[in-house]
């Protein structure tokens, strides 16, 4: 799978809802000012879709704890993770994956991205990939985090009255690729009827595997540092670091770049 596949996969929604025991870690945020609802609701799924984009149209940035729970079909597995997120326009991201041993907690995972460049750092296996944006976009799927992007181009919007997933007062679209897709099969927002936030996002893939995200203690108000979103290979002289866009050589394997002197 692709980094750009991997990241779509990952960063979709951010919203407040009542925060587990496990997330007392990670940075302290106030809860989002939370807009008055309006005097008419809308009447379709694609209104509320445009609702959506205009609402992360009008943010600047977000910091927010995430709780992501993957759902393999096959082996009737679910694997979940805890970490902090921050978005920053434009097109600037950071994605960490929390760890906690003992009274410790450490970033395990982390994806960074400058709105350059994209890199993906595993801390656990002393690697890092590396990933240009110039040649590769971001896909409507998180660009429309940052106000770009139109999801109506890429999906199909329904309105999911299953009450399988959100609240009893939620709005849950059901969103259809246009184009045959193995990373969405459909994906599902849980928007908030009194902003139009995104409280929780669902992503089915081909395979039926669930990649299901939960949000918390949202902060759209505090700045956010730009260094949040930039990574020096040098501070990590022992990992091996792989660059996603050089040449494979005859095993297959991508090609290293030369050692850093």
């Amino acid at each position: 799978m692709s980094l750009l596949a991997i990241l779509a996969r990952t960063a979709l929604g951010l919203a407040p809802a009542p925060a587990p025991a496990a997330l007392a870690f990670g940075p302290t945020a106030a809860p989002a000012a939370t807009a008055a609802a309006p005097a008419t609701a809308p009447a379709s799924a694609a209104e509320i879709v445009d609702r959506v984009q205009q609402f992360y149209a009008g943010i600047k940035q977000v910091t927010a704890s995430f709780r992501q729970a993957v759902t393999n079909d096959t082996f009737s597995t679910t694997k979940t993770s805890d970490g902090t997120v921050w978005i920053m326009k434009p097109g600037k991201m950071r994605w960490d994956y929390l760890e906690k041993k003992d009274a410790e907690v450490k970033v395990k995972k982390s994806f960074i991205s400058n709105g350059k460049y994209l890199y993906v750092v595993e801390h656990d296996n002393k690697q890092v990939v590396k990933k240009s944006l110039e040649k590769d976009l971001m896909p409507v799927a998180v660009s429309f985090l940052y106000g770009k992007g139109n999801l109506k181009a890429e999906f199909t919007p329904e309105l999911d009255t299953s009450g399988k997933y959100g609240e009893k007062d939620d709005l849950v679209l059901k969103l259809a690729p246009k184009q045959p897709s193995a990373q969405y099969k459909n994906l599902y927002l849980v928007v908030s009827r009194a902003d139009y936030h995104v409280s929780q996002s669902i992503i089915i893939d081909s395979s039926n595997n669930v990649n299901h995200f939960r949000f918390y203690r949202p902060d759209f108000q505090t700045q956010v540092k730009d260094s949040y979103f930039e990574f020096d290979e040098r501070s990590v002289k022992n990992y091996r670091v792989i660059d996603a866009d050089s040449p494979r050589d005859n095993t297959g394997s991508l090609a290293q770049p030369a050692a850093k002197p």
